[in-house]
């Protein structure tokens, strides 16, 4: 956080990230409050950009999507996810310039980082696993890495960004056979299933570094609500060398990974 505050401190003007919210669900409200506070903690810009439940259409959410492209002042633009159905959230992110795609999911930057080509804002989520790796120091380039998970905005983008790091990468999903049998093969285990501490101990191997990936909030037999990873933290954490925790895991690596991208974002632009 020090690096992204002093990195904003040297520039002209203060770089401005719009939040598009719609609706009032309680993940998309805790997930916009700590993108405001981070912004707030090094310097940024950030505000919320809402439009009213049941008065917006697919229509008029691209059109103040275009409104923001078109602006100078705007560096970045994020679509937080869930939309309220009948929106399309596809469609939304997909309308984003690239160049003020920090959240890295438009089909341009998705080819850029099949490409490796470093012109791309990288998909949040996957940089903030590398992030978390290359901060422990531990290595990728010639390991192994399994990942479980294969969807366009997790799954998948993290195992090309761990081939585009050295790594040799297995991807297990609903279809593979014996999962438990690729994941110990792994150096590095990086889990994002979406479903509640599913992965145990049969999945891991001494010495190995999991990555929980997973956030699923739950409402206890008491009304109380807490937040599990997909992996079964007090079940591995003796046996593997490293895991991160959830909450607090690569959760806060993707925020800043996030406004990382905003940084090269607005740099590239007052270069144009």
């Amino acid at each position: 956080m020090a690096d992204l505050k002093k990195k904003i401190g040297d520039f002209k003007q203060v770089p401005n990230l719009a939040i598009i919210k719609i609706g009032d669900n309680v993940d998309s409200e805790i997930y916009v409050k700590r993108k405001i506070d981070f912004a707030k903690k090094i310097g940024v810009n950030a505000f919320v950009v809402s439009f009213p439940v049941g008065e917006v259409t697919q229509e008029i959410l691209l059109a103040g999507i275009d409104k923001l492209n078109k602006d100078e002042s705007i560096n970045g633009i994020i679509v937080q996810s869930p939309l309220p159905s009948p929106l399309n959230w596809s469609e939304a992110v997909e309308r984003v310039a690239s160049e003020k795609d920090v959240d890295g999911v438009c089909s341009v930057n998705v080819k850029k980082l099949l490409e490796n080509d470093q012109t791309g804002l990288i998909p949040a989520t996957a940089k903030g696993v590398l992030s978390l790796l290359k901060y422990y120091k531990i290595p990728i380039k010639g390991k192994k890495v399994a990942v479980m998970g294969r969807s366009s905005l997790v799954g998948k983008p993290v195992a090309t960004l761990m081939i585009n790091n050295g790594a040799t990468v297995t991807v297990c999903h609903s279809k593979t056979v014996d999962p438990d049998k690729e994941t110990r093969q792994a150096d590095i285990l990086v889990v994002a299933i979406g479903q509640s501490e599913l992965v145990g101990a049969e999945y891991v191997k001494e010495g190995q570094t999991v990555i929980d990936i997973g956030i699923n909030p739950v409402i206890n037999s008491d009304g109380t609500r807490k937040i599990y990873g997909d992996v079964d933290f007090e079940s591995v954490k003796d046996i593997v060398g490293a895991i991160s925790p959830v909450p607090g895991g690569v959760g806060p690596m993707t925020v800043a990974s996030l406004f990382q991208n905003l940084i090269e974002a607005y740099e590239r632009q007052i270069m144009v």
